[in-house]
């Protein structure tokens, strides 16, 4: 398969499906993969084939780095819609993560004002409060929920170490509205298990958490790569468009990618 290891601490920019022109700011290893899920479907390969020999950066590599590159944008262009905390692995994971945040925010003011900040995460550290308070500060505060099935996220995304599925709704919830629910919608089979996640058995469920956490959006989308599992398969644009049908008929703003 073809694997996507980005490079550290920054990559890009890059056209977004759902972002525009990013910037990405990846804080893992250049040269591996350290996630706190494993999942099926993920870009960047699984764990164990992809263990990094490196360190993750510092936040002073971090930001001088950003710096560097920001100045050259300012000059010589493109400027970015966004820039996106994303890469080889789950970013909140970094021990510095709000700190960086911060450092972030304050170059994005100096240099793009007008560029948003984002973080996609899997949602697996938004128990940590200073984790929870960090993507408070954020513009687009994106996190995933597959399903809200604890038996189907422990099969397709794999949770590394302890995982409360309940928990983390929960602090979903406590966002209050400043948060972008993200879901992988796919069909195939995993283990010889059915991991068709598009049919009532699983949308309905998730569809009344989902408006309990009043997201200020919901993105749909479905694998665009090739995936590590190589019996998993994309969503059809039917069963998308029907789930994104339902999102919008509870109110929500919602947008899908095919």
């Amino acid at each position: 398969m073809s694997t996507v290891i980005y490079p550290s601490p920054v990559f890009g920019p890059v056209h977004s499906r759902r972002l525009g022109v990013s910037l990405g700011i990846n804080l893992m290893p250049s040269d591996g993969k350290i996630c706190t899920f494993d999942c099926a479907y993920c870009e960047c390969g699984l764990n164990h084939d992809f263990r990094p020999k490196q360190h993750r950066p510092t936040t002073e590599q971090v930001l001088q780095v950003l710096e560097e590159r920001l100045s050259h944008m300012k000059e010589h262009g493109p400027e970015p819609n966004v820039l996106t905390f994303a890469g080889n692995g789950e970013p909140t994971a970094h021990p510095d993560f709000p700190a960086i945040v911060d450092g972030v925010i304050a170059l994005r003011d100096r240099f793009f004002p007008d560029a948003r900040i984002s973080v996609l995460s899997n949602a697996t550290r938004i128990t940590d409060p200073k984790v929870f308070q960090a993507l408070l500060k954020v513009d687009n505060n994106i996190q995933k929920l597959d399903t809200v099935n604890e038996e189907y996220i422990r099969l397709l995304d794999a949770p590394v170490g302890h995982y409360d599925l309940k928990a983390i709704i929960d602090a979903l919830k406590a966002f209050d509205g400043h948060v972008i629910i993200q879901t992988m919608f796919l069909g195939g089979t995993l283990d010889g298990k059915d991991v068709d996640n598009t049919g009532d058995r699983y949308v309905e469920p998730w569809l009344d958490v989902v408006e309990s956490i009043h997201p200020e959006k919901v993105m749909i989308y479905t694998i665009d790569r090739e995936t590590p599992v190589t019996t998993l398969q994309k969503a059809s644009h039917d069963a998308l468009d029907k789930i994104l049908d339902k999102l919008k008929q509870r109110g929500l703003d919602a947008s899908a990618s095919y």
